[in-house]
């Protein structure tokens, strides 16, 4: 069996941004919240199967994962 590829994406509010790390096959991830101040703060996930449609509702945009590694480091 094919191992799944996470999907990232992020959307920026006025303050701050939120990345969000999605492993497909099971449904569990990262959610990232960059504050203003630099600081990051890590959750651990588990999302439903209708969390794609939730991004896309939130008007979530897809970013790399490059990005979202980037950040994480700073967690």
């Amino acid at each position: 069996m094919a191992k799944a590829i996470s999907q990232y994406f992020k959307r920026v509010f006025e303050d701050y941004q939120v990345l969000v790390m999605v492993n497909p096959a099971d449904y569990t991830g990262i959610e990232l919240i960059i504050h203003p101040d630099g600081s990051v703060e890590k959750t651990e996930m588990t999302f439903d199967e209708e969390i794609f449609e939730d991004l896309e509702v939130d008007e979530f945009q897809t970013c790399s994962p490059l990005e979202f590694q980037l950040q994480l480091a700073k967690a």
